[in-house]
């Protein structure tokens, strides 16, 4: 059965110095790539910087503004898509976490603190001060890329990792994030969520896997994401449900047996709790 695209960067126009990245003018991109504007994930990280135009970006159905200085990042495994004004420009990037990691060392992309959670914002927006800044290492990249000069590769990791450390001061200021041990522990919440949210749905299970009390748990995940560990199990399912909902090929029906429902009324009802509106009116109001 057919389902929503996950895109690798293999499918895009690579350049030479890695399999691992991708980088272009977001011009460039959109004429050989407008099939992005249509709901899609990705198994890569994605970074990409507007300078002109304006447009809706959605990002797991939560909807963000695009004007010169939107900067958004995404992980592996967003869905997202955009509406785009006919004079858009800016740059894109894509790269993986295994070429990010072995290149530096002594730290790692999701060190971050946009790329630290899946429940942080993937938006960032600069000012006009803090464009001008960032800017000239956008086209440096571009620019590097056309070219075949002694340590390429190397300048191109090191003008990357620079914006990144600026976009992470900019986040800083904008979303609180202190370095808390509780931090360390939705980290491990959330990656063990990802490989067991369709079989597993008891609180009780990742408490007991992360070797924690429930009420621990709990509290972590209510100090750190307002939500209790149902809580964030539920966000989770209803996530992927959403995501498949977009897919024409799989029956609501299937979709719940996907995602562990046998009860097809069950999971109706948890959706409909979830979101006010039942799957097949979640489909509807999304369809083209």
């Amino acid at each position: 059965m057919k389902k929503y695209p996950v895109y690798s960067i293999e499918q895009f126009n690579c350049n030479s110095v890695t399999s691992d990245l991708y980088i272009n003018t977001f011009k460039n991109h959109l004429i050989n790539h407008s099939f992005v504007e249509k709901p899609h994930r990705h198994n890569f990280y994605l970074l990409v910087f507007f300078t002109n135009g304006a447009g809706i970006h959605e990002v797991d159905f939560d909807r963000f503004d695009i004007r010169p200085g939107s900067v958004f990042v995404l992980q592996p495994g967003q869905m997202h898509h955009w509406v785009l004004s006919e004079d858009i420009e800016g740059f894109i990037v894509f790269y993986t976490a295994e070429m990010y990691n072995l290149y530096f060392g002594n730290k790692t992309i999701e060190d971050y603190p946009f790329y630290f959670s899946v429940k942080n914002s993937p938006e960032i927006v600069l000012d006009t001060a803090e464009i001008n800044a960032v800017l000239p290492y956008f086209e440096n990249l571009i620019a590097e890329m056309q070219t075949n000069k002694v340590l390429k590769r190397d300048k191109i990791m090191n003008l990357l990792d620079i914006i990144h450390i600026e976009l992470a001061r900019k986040y800083n200021e904008i979303y609180i994030h202190e370095a808390h041990s509780y931090n360390v522990k939705i980290k491990s919440l959330e990656q063990l969520l990802e490989t067991k949210f369709k079989e597993e749905k008891s609180a009780a299970f990742y408490a007991s896997a992360l070797n924690v009390s429930l009420k621990h748990l709990n509290r972590i995940c209510n100090e750190i994401l307002k939500k209790t560990t149902t809580e964030v199990i539920v966000d989770r399912v209803m996530l992927e449900a959403k995501r498949m909902l977009l897919d024409k090929n799989w029956t609501v029906n299937e979709i719940a047996i996907e995602l562990g429902y046998e009860d097809y009324s069950y999971f109706t009802r948890l959706f409909k709790k979830h979101t006010s509106v039942t799957p097949t009116a979640f489909r509807l109001l999304k369809k083209d």
